[in-house]
Protein backbone atom coordinates (compact mmCIF):
# COMPACT_ATOMS: atom_id res chain seq x y z
CA UNK A 1 0.00 0.00 0.00
CA UNK A 2 1.49 3.30 -1.03
CA UNK A 3 1.76 6.11 1.49
CA UNK A 4 -0.25 9.23 0.70
CA UNK A 5 0.58 11.12 3.86
CA UNK A 6 1.74 14.69 3.48
CA UNK A 7 3.71 15.77 6.55
CA UNK A 8 3.51 19.51 6.99
CA UNK A 9 3.99 20.07 10.72
CA UNK A 10 5.73 23.31 11.47
CA UNK A 11 5.68 24.49 7.88
CA UNK A 12 3.90 27.76 8.62
CA UNK A 13 4.65 30.39 11.22
CA UNK A 14 1.95 31.40 13.67
CA UNK A 15 0.31 34.76 13.04
CA UNK A 16 1.01 37.37 15.74
CA UNK A 17 -2.00 38.24 17.90
CA UNK A 18 -1.94 41.91 16.90
CA UNK A 19 -2.07 41.02 13.20
CA UNK A 20 -4.86 38.52 13.82
CA UNK A 21 -6.94 41.18 15.58
CA UNK A 22 -6.78 43.28 12.40
CA UNK A 23 -8.29 40.45 10.40
CA UNK A 24 -11.47 40.08 12.47
CA UNK A 25 -14.54 41.09 10.45
CA UNK A 26 -17.97 42.13 11.67
CA UNK A 27 -20.65 39.53 10.93
CA UNK A 28 -24.28 40.17 10.07
CA UNK A 29 -26.39 38.95 12.98
CA UNK A 30 -29.67 39.50 14.78
CA UNK A 31 -31.37 38.81 18.08
CA UNK A 32 -34.68 36.95 17.90
CA UNK A 33 -35.52 36.57 21.61
CA UNK A 34 -35.03 39.18 24.32
CA UNK A 35 -33.92 38.50 27.86
CA UNK A 36 -31.34 35.82 27.02
CA UNK A 37 -27.59 36.49 26.67
CA UNK A 38 -26.66 36.13 23.00
CA UNK A 39 -23.22 34.76 21.95
CA UNK A 40 -21.54 37.09 19.46
CA UNK A 41 -18.80 36.47 16.91
CA UNK A 42 -16.45 38.02 14.39
CA UNK A 43 -15.11 36.23 11.32
CA UNK A 44 -11.34 35.68 11.14
CA UNK A 45 -10.52 36.57 7.53
CA UNK A 46 -6.98 35.17 7.89
CA UNK A 47 -8.00 31.64 8.90
CA UNK A 48 -6.75 29.09 7.93
CA UNK A 49 -3.20 29.76 6.70
CA UNK A 50 -2.96 27.34 3.78
CA UNK A 51 0.40 26.67 2.14
CA UNK A 52 0.95 29.02 -0.80
CA UNK A 53 0.44 26.32 -3.44
CA UNK A 54 -2.81 24.78 -2.13
CA UNK A 55 -6.43 25.63 -2.91
CA UNK A 56 -9.50 24.14 -1.24
CA UNK A 57 -12.28 22.44 -3.13
CA UNK A 58 -15.62 21.61 -1.55
CA UNK A 59 -15.40 21.03 2.21
CA UNK A 60 -18.09 18.51 3.28
CA UNK A 61 -16.74 17.58 6.72
CA UNK A 62 -15.55 19.27 9.90
CA UNK A 63 -14.56 18.12 13.39
CA UNK A 64 -12.93 19.89 16.32
CA UNK A 65 -10.95 17.30 18.29
CA UNK A 66 -10.60 17.27 22.08
CA UNK A 67 -7.17 18.98 21.74
CA UNK A 68 -8.87 21.82 19.80
CA UNK A 69 -7.20 20.90 16.53
CA UNK A 70 -9.56 21.42 13.61
CA UNK A 71 -10.00 18.62 11.06
CA UNK A 72 -11.59 19.26 7.68
CA UNK A 73 -12.59 16.91 4.88
CA UNK A 74 -12.09 18.18 1.34
CA UNK A 75 -13.04 17.06 -2.16
CA UNK A 76 -9.98 17.55 -4.36
CA UNK A 77 -11.97 15.99 -7.20
CA UNK A 78 -14.28 19.04 -7.13
CA UNK A 79 -11.46 21.25 -8.48
CA UNK A 80 -11.09 21.71 -12.24
CA UNK A 81 -7.82 22.16 -14.20
CA UNK A 82 -8.09 25.96 -14.25
CA UNK A 83 -8.18 25.96 -10.43
CA UNK A 84 -5.58 23.25 -9.80
CA UNK A 85 -3.28 23.58 -12.80
CA UNK A 86 -0.25 22.29 -10.88
CA UNK A 87 -1.91 18.87 -10.68
CA UNK A 88 -1.45 18.40 -14.45
CA UNK A 89 1.54 16.88 -16.17
CA UNK A 90 2.87 19.11 -17.54
CA UNK A 91 1.50 21.86 -15.22
CA UNK A 92 -0.97 24.30 -16.75
CA UNK A 93 0.27 27.18 -14.61
CA UNK A 94 3.56 28.68 -13.45
CA UNK A 95 1.85 29.92 -10.27
CA UNK A 96 -0.77 28.46 -7.93
CA UNK A 97 -2.42 25.95 -7.37
CA UNK A 98 -2.60 22.25 -6.60
CA UNK A 99 -5.39 20.36 -4.88
CA UNK A 100 -4.97 19.22 -1.27
CA UNK A 101 -5.35 15.70 0.11
CA UNK A 102 -8.80 14.81 1.44
CA UNK A 103 -8.09 15.15 5.18
CA UNK A 104 -6.46 18.24 6.71
CA UNK A 105 -5.66 18.94 10.36
CA UNK A 106 -5.10 22.53 11.56
CA UNK A 107 -4.19 23.94 14.93
CA UNK A 108 -6.47 26.62 16.34
CA UNK A 109 -4.34 29.38 14.80
CA UNK A 110 -4.87 27.85 11.36
CA UNK A 111 -1.46 26.27 10.81
CA UNK A 112 -1.65 23.08 8.74
CA UNK A 113 -0.33 20.19 10.83
CA UNK A 114 -1.16 17.08 8.85
CA UNK A 115 -2.71 16.11 5.51
CA UNK A 116 -3.52 12.74 3.96
CA UNK A 117 -6.15 10.79 2.08
CA UNK A 118 -7.01 8.99 -1.11
CA UNK A 119 -7.57 5.48 -2.47
CA UNK A 120 -4.01 4.40 -1.60
CA UNK A 121 -4.94 4.43 2.09
CA UNK A 122 -8.05 2.24 1.85
CA UNK A 123 -8.50 -1.43 0.95
CA UNK A 124 -9.27 -2.56 -2.57
CA UNK A 125 -8.61 -1.33 -6.07
CA UNK A 126 -10.87 -0.26 -8.91
CA UNK A 127 -10.82 0.95 -12.48
CA UNK A 128 -13.23 3.66 -13.67
CA UNK A 129 -14.15 4.13 -17.31
CA UNK A 130 -16.23 7.03 -18.60
CA UNK A 131 -17.06 10.29 -16.86
CA UNK A 132 -19.88 11.82 -14.84
CA UNK A 133 -23.10 9.85 -14.71
CA UNK A 134 -21.81 7.57 -17.48
CA UNK A 135 -18.82 6.44 -15.38
CA UNK A 136 -18.54 2.70 -14.74
CA UNK A 137 -16.45 1.33 -11.87
CA UNK A 138 -15.05 -2.18 -11.75
CA UNK A 139 -13.27 -3.54 -8.69
CA UNK A 140 -13.56 -3.28 -4.91
CA UNK A 141 -11.97 0.08 -4.04
CA UNK A 142 -13.23 1.21 -0.61
CA UNK A 143 -12.18 4.89 -0.61
CA UNK A 144 -15.36 6.89 -1.37
CA UNK A 145 -15.81 8.40 -4.80
CA UNK A 146 -17.32 11.47 -3.07
CA UNK A 147 -16.40 11.92 0.61
CA UNK A 148 -19.09 13.23 2.98
CA UNK A 149 -18.96 13.53 6.75
CA UNK A 150 -16.02 13.54 9.17
CA UNK A 151 -15.74 12.68 12.86
CA UNK A 152 -12.72 12.57 15.18
CA UNK A 153 -13.30 10.54 18.35
CA UNK A 154 -11.80 10.78 21.85
CA UNK A 155 -8.96 8.43 20.87
CA UNK A 156 -8.08 10.70 17.95
CA UNK A 157 -9.13 8.27 15.23
CA UNK A 158 -10.81 9.67 12.13
CA UNK A 159 -14.10 8.46 10.62
CA UNK A 160 -15.10 9.28 7.03
CA UNK A 161 -18.25 8.56 5.02
CA UNK A 162 -19.21 8.97 1.36
CA UNK A 163 -22.29 9.84 -0.70
CA UNK A 164 -21.08 9.27 -4.26
CA UNK A 165 -22.04 6.43 -6.59
CA UNK A 166 -21.85 3.21 -4.58
CA UNK A 167 -20.32 4.94 -1.53
CA UNK A 168 -22.12 2.83 1.07
CA UNK A 169 -19.22 2.77 3.53
CA UNK A 170 -17.75 4.42 6.62
CA UNK A 171 -13.96 4.16 7.03
CA UNK A 172 -11.89 4.53 10.22
CA UNK A 173 -8.24 5.69 10.23
CA UNK A 174 -5.50 6.58 12.68
CA UNK A 175 -4.62 10.29 12.96
CA UNK A 176 -1.81 9.66 10.45
CA UNK A 177 -4.10 8.03 7.89
CA UNK A 178 -3.52 4.33 8.53
CA UNK A 179 -6.62 2.25 7.81
CA UNK A 180 -8.16 0.58 10.88
CA UNK A 181 -11.58 -0.80 9.92
CA UNK A 182 -14.81 -0.07 8.10
CA UNK A 183 -18.58 -0.32 8.34
CA UNK A 184 -20.45 -1.50 5.26
CA UNK A 185 -18.97 -1.95 1.84
CA UNK A 186 -18.89 0.12 -1.32
CA UNK A 187 -21.29 -0.97 -4.07
CA UNK A 188 -23.40 -2.99 -1.57
CA UNK A 189 -26.63 -1.74 0.01
CA UNK A 190 -29.70 -3.58 1.28
CA UNK A 191 -32.14 -0.91 2.43
CA UNK A 192 -33.31 0.60 5.70
CA UNK A 193 -33.58 -2.63 7.69
CA UNK A 194 -30.14 -4.01 6.86
CA UNK A 195 -28.00 -4.67 9.93
CA UNK A 196 -24.75 -4.92 7.94
CA UNK A 197 -24.80 -2.58 4.94
CA UNK A 198 -25.22 1.16 4.62
CA UNK A 199 -26.81 3.47 2.02
CA UNK A 200 -24.70 6.58 1.31
CA UNK A 201 -23.92 7.57 4.92
CA UNK A 202 -23.77 11.31 5.65
CA UNK A 203 -22.34 11.60 9.17
CA UNK A 204 -20.77 9.65 12.04
CA UNK A 205 -20.60 9.96 15.85
CA UNK A 206 -18.47 7.67 18.05
CA UNK A 207 -18.36 7.93 21.85
CA UNK A 208 -16.21 4.89 22.61
CA UNK A 209 -19.27 2.73 23.30
CA UNK A 210 -21.10 2.81 19.99
CA UNK A 211 -20.81 4.28 16.51
CA UNK A 212 -23.85 6.16 15.22
CA UNK A 213 -24.24 6.66 11.46
CA UNK A 214 -26.67 9.06 9.77
CA UNK A 215 -27.41 6.69 6.92
CA UNK A 216 -28.75 9.26 5.09
CA UNK A 217 -28.52 9.84 1.26
CA UNK A 218 -29.87 6.50 0.00
CA UNK A 219 -31.30 5.10 3.24
CA UNK A 220 -33.37 7.22 5.63
CA UNK A 221 -32.32 6.19 9.11
CA UNK A 222 -29.78 6.24 11.93
CA UNK A 223 -27.98 2.99 12.70
CA UNK A 224 -25.79 2.11 15.71
CA UNK A 225 -22.90 -0.35 15.91
CA UNK A 226 -20.93 -1.54 18.94
CA UNK A 227 -17.62 0.27 19.26
CA UNK A 228 -15.55 -2.83 20.04
CA UNK A 229 -16.43 -5.10 17.13
CA UNK A 230 -18.84 -2.99 15.01
CA UNK A 231 -21.64 -5.49 15.54
CA UNK A 232 -25.19 -4.20 14.96
CA UNK A 233 -26.98 -2.66 17.95
CA UNK A 234 -30.07 -0.77 16.79
CA UNK A 235 -31.57 1.37 14.05
CA UNK A 236 -34.34 3.93 13.89
CA UNK A 237 -36.19 6.37 11.70
CA UNK A 238 -38.13 9.53 12.52
CA UNK A 239 -39.62 9.64 16.03
CA UNK A 240 -37.59 6.55 16.93
CA UNK A 241 -39.81 4.23 14.91
CA UNK A 242 -38.88 1.71 12.23
CA UNK A 243 -37.79 3.56 9.06
CA UNK A 244 -40.76 3.63 6.74
CA UNK A 245 -39.95 6.05 3.96
CA UNK A 246 -38.09 3.68 1.66
CA UNK A 247 -34.77 4.38 -0.01
CA UNK A 248 -33.55 6.61 -2.80
CA UNK A 249 -33.30 4.82 -6.12
CA UNK A 250 -30.10 5.22 -8.13
CA UNK A 251 -27.01 7.25 -7.36
CA UNK A 252 -27.28 10.65 -5.67
CA UNK A 253 -26.02 13.74 -7.46
CA UNK A 254 -25.95 17.34 -6.25
CA UNK A 255 -28.86 18.43 -8.42
CA UNK A 256 -31.10 16.39 -6.10
CA UNK A 257 -30.08 18.61 -3.18
CA UNK A 258 -32.11 21.49 -4.64
CA UNK A 259 -34.87 19.48 -6.29
CA UNK A 260 -38.52 19.86 -5.29
CA UNK A 261 -39.54 16.71 -7.15
CA UNK A 262 -39.65 14.82 -3.85
CA UNK A 263 -42.04 17.37 -2.36
CA UNK A 264 -41.92 20.45 -0.16
CA UNK A 265 -40.50 20.30 3.37
CA UNK A 266 -42.82 18.83 6.00
CA UNK A 267 -41.53 19.41 9.53
CA UNK A 268 -44.28 17.16 10.90
CA UNK A 269 -43.61 14.25 8.53
CA UNK A 270 -43.78 10.76 9.99
CA UNK A 271 -40.58 9.67 8.24
CA UNK A 272 -37.15 11.05 7.49
CA UNK A 273 -36.57 12.27 3.95
CA UNK A 274 -33.44 11.23 2.03
CA UNK A 275 -30.53 13.36 3.24
CA UNK A 276 -30.58 12.42 6.91
CA UNK A 277 -27.67 14.82 7.11
CA UNK A 278 -26.20 14.77 10.61
CA UNK A 279 -26.05 12.72 13.78
CA UNK A 280 -24.51 14.53 16.76
CA UNK A 281 -24.31 13.44 20.38
CA UNK A 282 -25.21 16.21 22.84
CA UNK A 283 -25.23 16.63 26.61
CA UNK A 284 -27.24 14.32 28.86
CA UNK A 285 -27.18 11.33 26.47
CA UNK A 286 -29.04 13.24 23.77
CA UNK A 287 -28.69 12.60 20.04
CA UNK A 288 -29.50 15.29 17.46
CA UNK A 289 -30.42 14.14 13.94
CA UNK A 290 -30.68 16.55 10.98
CA UNK A 291 -33.63 15.76 8.72
CA UNK A 292 -32.48 18.40 6.26
CA UNK A 293 -35.17 18.02 3.61
CA UNK A 294 -37.87 18.50 6.25
CA UNK A 295 -36.24 21.59 7.83
CA UNK A 296 -35.99 20.02 11.25
CA UNK A 297 -33.72 18.49 13.84
CA UNK A 298 -35.09 15.57 15.82
CA UNK A 299 -33.79 15.12 19.35
CA UNK A 300 -33.50 11.69 20.98
CA UNK A 301 -32.09 10.24 24.19
CA UNK A 302 -30.00 7.08 24.40
CA UNK A 303 -30.86 4.80 27.31
CA UNK A 304 -30.70 1.18 28.51
CA UNK A 305 -33.93 0.41 26.67
CA UNK A 306 -32.79 1.91 23.39
CA UNK A 307 -33.59 5.25 21.80
CA UNK A 308 -36.32 7.63 23.01
CA UNK A 309 -37.73 10.46 20.90
CA UNK A 310 -37.79 13.79 22.76
CA UNK A 311 -38.55 16.69 20.46
CA UNK A 312 -38.92 18.14 16.98
CA UNK A 313 -36.85 21.31 16.50
CA UNK A 314 -38.07 23.16 13.40
CA UNK A 315 -35.70 25.51 11.57
CA UNK A 316 -37.17 28.10 9.14
CA UNK A 317 -39.93 25.69 8.03
CA UNK A 318 -41.02 27.57 4.90
CA UNK A 319 -37.54 27.35 3.31
CA UNK A 320 -37.16 25.52 -0.02
CA UNK A 321 -34.10 24.87 -2.19
CA UNK A 322 -31.28 23.17 -0.32
CA UNK A 323 -33.36 23.47 2.87
CA UNK A 324 -32.14 23.98 6.44
CA UNK A 325 -30.84 21.89 9.38
CA UNK A 326 -27.56 20.83 7.82
CA UNK A 327 -25.49 20.30 11.00
CA UNK A 328 -25.53 20.83 14.77
CA UNK A 329 -22.93 21.83 17.39
CA UNK A 330 -22.95 22.99 21.02
CA UNK A 331 -21.35 25.75 23.06
CA UNK A 332 -18.62 24.46 25.41
CA UNK A 333 -20.90 24.63 28.45
CA UNK A 334 -23.84 23.06 26.62
CA UNK A 335 -26.06 26.12 27.04
CA UNK A 336 -26.46 26.86 23.33
CA UNK A 337 -27.13 24.81 20.20
CA UNK A 338 -25.81 26.02 16.84
CA UNK A 339 -27.68 24.84 13.74
CA UNK A 340 -26.17 25.33 10.27
CA UNK A 341 -28.83 26.42 7.76
CA UNK A 342 -27.67 25.74 4.21
CA UNK A 343 -30.28 27.59 2.17
CA UNK A 344 -30.54 30.74 4.28
CA UNK A 345 -26.81 30.99 4.90
CA UNK A 346 -27.17 31.36 8.67
CA UNK A 347 -26.03 29.73 11.87
CA UNK A 348 -29.04 29.74 14.18
CA UNK A 349 -28.41 30.05 17.93
CA UNK A 350 -30.81 28.16 20.20
CA UNK A 351 -30.92 27.67 23.95
CA UNK A 352 -30.53 23.95 24.57
CA UNK A 353 -32.89 23.90 27.57
CA UNK A 354 -35.94 24.74 25.45
CA UNK A 355 -34.59 24.78 21.85
CA UNK A 356 -35.94 28.28 21.28
CA UNK A 357 -34.12 30.40 18.72
CA UNK A 358 -32.47 33.41 20.37
CA UNK A 359 -30.51 34.74 17.40
CA UNK A 360 -28.43 34.01 14.32
CA UNK A 361 -25.34 35.13 12.42
CA UNK A 362 -24.23 35.00 8.77
CA UNK A 363 -25.91 35.51 5.41
CA UNK A 364 -25.56 34.20 1.88
CA UNK A 365 -22.54 35.67 0.14
CA UNK A 366 -18.87 35.16 -0.66
CA UNK A 367 -17.17 37.57 1.71
CA UNK A 368 -15.76 36.60 5.14
CA UNK A 369 -18.60 35.84 7.53
CA UNK A 370 -20.97 34.91 4.71
CA UNK A 371 -21.88 31.49 3.32
CA UNK A 372 -22.60 29.65 0.10
CA UNK A 373 -23.94 26.13 0.67
CA UNK A 374 -23.18 26.18 4.40
CA UNK A 375 -22.59 22.53 5.26
CA UNK A 376 -20.96 21.83 8.64
CA UNK A 377 -20.51 23.51 12.01
CA UNK A 378 -18.44 22.75 15.12
CA UNK A 379 -17.14 24.57 18.21
CA UNK A 380 -13.84 24.53 20.11
CA UNK A 381 -13.30 24.68 23.89
CA UNK A 382 -13.14 28.50 23.89
CA UNK A 383 -16.46 28.87 22.09
CA UNK A 384 -15.08 29.72 18.65
CA UNK A 385 -17.31 28.43 15.84
CA UNK A 386 -16.02 26.77 12.64
CA UNK A 387 -18.01 26.23 9.45
CA UNK A 388 -17.54 24.63 6.04
CA UNK A 389 -19.14 25.10 2.62
CA UNK A 390 -19.66 22.86 -0.41
CA UNK A 391 -20.73 23.33 -4.03
CA UNK A 392 -19.29 26.73 -5.05
CA UNK A 393 -18.60 27.82 -1.44
CA UNK A 394 -15.45 25.72 -1.04
CA UNK A 395 -14.00 27.01 2.19
CA UNK A 396 -13.69 26.63 5.96
CA UNK A 397 -14.22 29.65 8.23
CA UNK A 398 -13.48 30.50 11.85
CA UNK A 399 -15.76 32.75 13.91
CA UNK A 400 -14.07 34.10 17.02
CA UNK A 401 -16.24 34.27 20.13
CA UNK A 402 -16.59 37.87 21.34
CA UNK A 403 -18.64 37.36 24.51
CA UNK A 404 -22.35 37.81 25.21
CA UNK A 405 -24.77 40.56 24.31
CA UNK A 406 -27.35 41.09 27.05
Amino acid sequence: MKSAILALAGALALMPAAVQADTLVEVESARVKEGVPLPTFKADASWPALPDDLILGQVPGLAVAKDDTVWVLTRPNSLNPTEAGLDRDPPLTVACCKSPPHVLQFDREGTLLRAWGGPELAPGESTVTGEGREAVEEGDEQWPANVHGLFVDEAGTVWIGGNGGGDHVVLNFTPDGKFIRQIGRRQMTEGNLSESYLGNPADIAHDGKSVLVADGYTNTRVIAFASEDLSFEQLWGAYGTEPGSGTRGGAFDQSMATSTAEGAPDPQAGDFEPMVHCVVRGPENTVYVCDRRNNRVQVFREGPEGIEFLENVVIAPETGGTRTASDVAFSPDGTYVYVADMMNGRVWILTRADHEIVGWFGRNGRYPGQFIWLHSVDVDSEGNVYTTEVNTGRRVQRFVFQGYED
